[in-house]
């Protein structure tokens, strides 16, 4: 239920923030500059989080992470409440930027389930980050999608004129009731905290110290090519990922004339939900056989390799609607083959979480090197979003590639993970404690 949190306020805005965006009057009316600001706020969040996700997790080594989890937990509630009731552009980015400053969770909840496993069963583990993601995934547009301006949908139920100067208010508020602090146990047990009293400093044994002063260690000495290599490819993993999933619902809001599919809001969020449905069921049913199966290492490498076809599907639906002279059968199914694809390069995540969590020499820097590993994951998507959706937009502005500049530049780094990919160690070994 933690986990569920984040994907849920961060995809509930995907179905209307193309829409939204439009009806601020930011655009001055042009349909193509739309992706320009979705970008921005997709992103602020990811800016914030990767500024402050490093101190929630070092603190979190130190004080537990039963208290930095309630802290990230209240504050994304708050302020998604406030994202609710913003009618400006500035008020949308205050908002997403406090929970992006208030969220610690990612990293923390990653620490805590390395702490409860080993190599024997650590990919039935991670196995369960993209299932509560996909279901997160699910839940958070369908929410979005269907609450959003609920006093078009159900005017008898919302007939206050309070919705129709709030008409997010209802989505966010139903997302917010995912988010409450929890009952849960620490994994950080107080044995393996560092005290830095007195009395430790003259009595303790030889490994309390050792503990200590690995939980104190510089952040410059655990930047070896062991975590270096893992955190680089959960970076690059994360770029390319969020840049799908906001280049995803923008394709699908786009009209048709300038090559997309003119999907409305509550189509949009149907189509994410299926796909949570679909990738959460998946991951449930078969991520940790495929991954006895195939191998970690291999099976990280087939998955990246489905970027590439990915990208290549939305110019291939365009091509379809231009012309078949609308969205048909035929569009539909390259779109389900596009799902398809998304779902096989989903089960990269659980592998990669594995090999990040592997790398840390110690229990006690677990949380620092997930704090890491966070941070460089949170710097990508920020950057994602914006630098995707910009790159549509003048990609269809300017016609560049006739229109696929911006899939072109996609499948070029793709082939950079696929090469850090081959990079990481050929098992996940287990760590000392």
């Amino acid at each position: 239920m933690l986990q569920l949190a984040e994907p849920i306020a961060s995809t509930s805005i995907f179905p209307y923030i193309n829409q939204l965006i439009s009806e601020l009057g930011i655009t001055g009316g042009d349909d193509a500059a739309v992706g320009y600001y979705a970008g921005i706020i997709e992103s602020l969040f990811f800016v914030a989080q990767a500024l402050t996700v490093l101190r929630w997790s070092r603190l979190s080594d130190r004080i537990g992470r039963k208290p930095v989890l309630v802290i990230g937990l209240s504050g994304a509630c708050i302020s998604i409440l406030c994202f609710g009731l913003s009618t400006t552009f500035w008020s949308l980015v205050i908002s997403r930027c406090m929970c992006g400053f208030l969220n610690g969770n990612v990293g923390v909840m990653k620490t805590m389930m390395g702490e409860l496993t080993d190599s024997t069963n650590m990919a039935q583990a991670f196995a369960l980050f993209p299932i509560v993601g996909s279901l997160g995934s699910f839940v958070g547009p369908l929410i979005g999608g269907a609450l959003a301006r609920p006093q078009d949908h159900w005017p008898a139920l919302f007939a206050n004129p309070f919705w129709g100067k709030y008409p997010l208010l209802s989505a966010l508020r139903s997302g917010s009731l995912f988010v409450r602090p929890s009952t849960f146990h620490d994994t950080l047990s107080t044995k393996r905290r560092p005290r830095l009293t007195s009395a430790t400093l003259g009595v303790s044994s030889g490994e309390s110290l050792h503990q200590q002063s690995m939980a104190y260690t510089p952040l410059r000495s655990l930047l070896t090519p062991a975590i270096v290599v893992p955190i680089a490819n959960y970076a690059m993993l994360a770029f390319l990922d969020i840049s799908s999933k906001a280049l995803f619902p923008l394709f699908l809001s786009t009209p048709t004339y300038l090559g997309g599919l003119g999907f409305s809001p509550s189509s949009i969020g149907s189509w994410l939900a299926f796909f949570g449905i679909m990738n959460g069921v998946f991951q449930a049913l078969f991520f940790a056989k495929i991954v006895d199966r195939f191998g970690p290492k291999r099976l990280f490498c087939i998955s990246v390799s489905c970027f590439a076809p990915i990208m290549v599907m939305f110019p291939i639906m365009t091509w379809l609607v231009n012309a078949r002279g609308g969205v048909d059968h035929a569009v539909t199914f390259a779109l389900l083959c596009q799902l398809v694809l998304m779902v096989a390069w989903d089960m990269a995540f659980g592998i990669v979480l594995m090999f990040v969590t592997a790398s840390a020499p110690t229990n006690t820097v677990l949380g620092a090197i997930n704090g890491l590993g966070q941070t460089s994951a949170s710097t990508a998507r920020a950057v994602g979003p914006a630098l995707a959706t910009s790159l549509f937009a003048v990609s269809k502005e300017r016609n560049l590639l006739a229109g696929n500049a911006v899939y072109v530049v996609l499948i070029m780094l793709a082939g950079v993970l696929r090469w850090l990919g081959s990079q990481l160690p050929d098992e996940v070994q287990d760590r000392n404690e």
